[in-house]
């Protein structure tokens, strides 16, 4: 029997922000007609992926429609004072929600009485290729071939001013890591991203070497990726990040923090406590642990993870 074609309006915030990428990705790589411009009569259901900006469709449309909304996660410093008014004007018009781990799912279920379902973030294994040559990629970058690199393409400040601190992203636990790390190999730190200003001022005081790239293409955070020695996550909260994810597909070593899927994807000696001290043993078992992360990121390939978020939308309209 031919599984039900559904046609979906995936609302995307075109902010430049990752998750614009990611509805593409479901658009392109879906067996359901995915628009992110149209909403008509033949719409399903409405999937609001960039649940914070929901109020950019009208009340009055949401209203006639199936509507999922995905929580990303939800910064619990931050919920009380800003969002959980928003929070709870949407939920009207909200059928069920999506999240990425059970940390989210317990906290949004003490505010609604929807439906939550738990389905991981998927990685688009086309995007990423494999590079032997980490010589070159660095002479291409312009990056030392004599030092340890530890890389981060995660923001760091806050928008509204560029000197706060992002709390939840955990600078200051990735500053006191490279600390840990300055001590016992020759080191640079490789940025990407945006609002990286914190941390970079803070590497200046430290006299730690760095290179910034800005809002690289995907090409070249590939080939920033494969630079690396080393891939450190250091956030108190997230939703995944995908970072974890493309770095276990692409083989590099990867210590994180037990934040967003790190616990679900990562092998246990990839992980560490905010406390913990980044020695030369605690390096050695991030790259021991390359091939099982790889084994199990293998679980969200496209090709593999797609047709979990599909069959999750038949559900929904059912």
């Amino acid at each position: 029997m031919k599984e039900q074609k559904l046609n979906i309006f995936c609302h995307i915030p075109r902010e430049g922000w990752i998750v614009d990428r990611l509805g593409k990705e479901y658009l392109k790589h879906s067996e359901h007609n995915v628009s992110h411009n149209v909403i008509d009569r033949n719409t399903d259901v409405i999937w609001l992926y960039a649940g914070w900006c929901w109020n950019h469709i009208n009340e009055s449309i949401l209203k006639n429609y199936k509507v999922v909304c995905t929580e990303h996660h939800i910064v619990k410093s931050k919920f009380e004072k800003e969002k959980k008014q928003s929070f709870l004007q949407r939920d009207k018009f909200v059928d069920h929600y999506l999240t990425y781990t059970l940390e989210t799912k317990n906290f949004i279920s003490k505010y609604t009485k929807k439906p939550i379902t738990i389905i991981p973030h998927w990685v688009n294994e086309n995007l990423w290729d494999e590079f032997d040559d980490t010589e070159s990629i660095r002479e291409e970058l312009n990056l030392p071939n004599d030092k340890f690199i530890v890389s981060s393409f995660q923001r760091d400040t806050e928008g509204f001013d560029l000197r706060t601190p992002k709390l939840e992203k955990g600078p200051y636990i990735f500053i006191d890591k490279i600390n840990h790390i300055s001590k016992i190999k020759p080191l640079h730190v490789l940025l990407g991203g945006w609002r990286r200003q914190y941390i970079i001022n803070h590497l200046d005081k430290m006299k730690i070497d760095y290179t910034y790239i800005e809002l690289p293409d995907i090409k070249t955070i590939n080939k920033m990726y494969c630079a690396s020695d080393l891939y450190l996550m250091s956030s108190r909260e997230e939703g995944g990040p995908q970072a974890i994810f493309e770095s276990s597909f692409l083989k590099i070593p990867i210590l994180a923090t037990k934040a967003g899927q790190s616990q679900n994807l990562l092998h246990k000696e990839s992980l560490y406590d905010f406390d913990e001290v980044i020695t030369e043993n605690k390096i050695q078992k991030a790259f021991d642990c390359i091939k099982n992360n790889r084994k199990n990121v293998e679980l969200y390939l496209i090709r593999n993870h797609m047709k979990n978020y599909d069959n999750f939308f038949r559900e929904v309209v059912k």
